[in-house]
């Protein structure tokens, strides 16, 4: 039996462990964190990636787990609203698209319980090595023991360990957008019911929602970073980032600062887009964000990685033996997919996404032939 590791365990790494263990593969997922991360944005599942989950049986589960967001304001530098719509969501798009908006530790959760069982886990791990050869890799661990593998797949998202282990640099494969953001999650302190708050200007943004039967609140703060930002800092340096570089903002923004300094699911990082030439070298391939990384402006990197997963998972289960081949398919019907939804991020910039541009980039691929008889 073909054993292949996974690295990481957020959306694509599941979701690639669900579909190798369903063609047969010996599947071990290790990932950085101990145990599976809390929080984090609302994410979208859209065109084609709605039959993936169909195919895992988990699309009822994820439609009954959606966002229940009836509409969003616009808001001044104030806090004060400047325009409100009942039809769409800065976050999810239009409600009458079909698509399903989640909460990313939602959805996560689902893809690990479908693939716990078929998969092994293994949390608070990481891989310290990758040495190949002829017959297999041989993977060396921060804490576990050195094990060998047929195949490693990197799906660890943006700044990804097993790109920078195969790759090297990731210079040349990030694109900055010259952005940050910061993802918190209090409570409902502006008992919001089903709504949005949204405001941007040229150098910062939110996007605030409620959640969990509208008990807590998921804060997303943006701003452009300066040279002197330390993006990858300590935990607590980054919050006090966010709370200078947004300090200007008025309307509830101070509240929400103060409460993010207790907030424990607190994420940071910067908006960038990955652009490799190849998504494997070897026995190692990339899924996911790691290889092809829209970033949120994008609104469909979640579709991505799970579309990903189920293309790269089906192609190595048609020709097991020769995975030289299967990246190569997999490449193939992806690559066209995935530019054309990271170069909508040029039209977002200047405005909202055209309805036409973005339905045409979220079905710009066909998975049909791939699914199971």
């Amino acid at each position: 039996m073909t054993k292949v590791l996974v690295s990481g365990a957020s959306i694509a790494g599941p979701a690639l462990a669900y579909w190798l263990a369903e063609g047969g593969f010996e599947v071990t997922v290790v990932e950085r964190a101990p145990a599976p991360r809390p929080g984090g944005q609302a994410i979208d599942i859209r065109g084609p990636a709605l039959t993936v989950m169909r195919e895992m049986g988990l699309f009822d589960q994820a439609l009954a787990m959606r966002t229940r967001l009836k509409g969003m304001s616009m808001l001044d530098i104030d806090g004060k609203e400047v325009s409100r719509t009942e039809e769409r969501t800065i976050s999810g798009g239009r409600f009458n698209s079909g698509d399903i908006e989640i909460l990313r530790d939602d959805l996560a959760s689902l893809l690990l319980k479908a693939s716990d069982g078929r998969a092994t886990y293994v949390f608070g791990d990481t891989v310290r090595s990758l040495e190949q050869d002829g017959a297999g890799v041989t993977a060396a661990f921060e804490r576990g023991s050195p094990q060998r593998f047929d195949l490693v797949i990197g799906a660890d998202g943006l700044h990804s360990n097993t790109r920078h282990l195969i790759f090297g640099d990731e210079t040349p494969f990030i694109r900055p957008l010259g952005v940050a953001l910061g993802i918190f999650t209090t409570p409902n302190l502006l008992n919001l019911v089903d709504w949005q708050l949204a405001f941007r200007d040229e150098t910062s943004g939110y996007v605030i929602y409620p959640a969990r039967g509208n008990a807590e609140l998921r804060v997303n703060l943006g701003f452009g970073v300066e040279p002197e930002d330390d993006i990858r800092g300590s935990i607590s340096g980054q919050k006090a980032l966010v709370a200078k570089r947004c300090a200007h903002l008025g309307g509830d923004i101070p509240r929400l600062l103060a409460a993010m300094l207790a907030a424990e699911d607190f994420y940071f990082g910067d908006l960038a887009q990955v652009r490799l030439e190849s998504w494997s070298k070897g026995r190692v391939a990339l899924a996911g964000d790691a290889a092809y990384c829209p970033s949120p402006f994008s609104g469909q990197g979640t579709s991505l990685a799970l579309v990903g997963a189920y293309v790269l998972a089906r192609e190595l289960t048609r020709t097991p033996e020769d995975y030289a081949a299967a990246f190569a398919r997999c490449e193939a019907r992806m690559r066209p997919y995935v530019r054309k939804n990271q170069d909508m991020v040029s039209v977002e910039r200047r405005g909202q996404i055209p309805d036409d541009i973005f339905d045409e980039a979220k079905n710009a691929i066909s998975i049909d032939d791939l699914r199971r008889d």
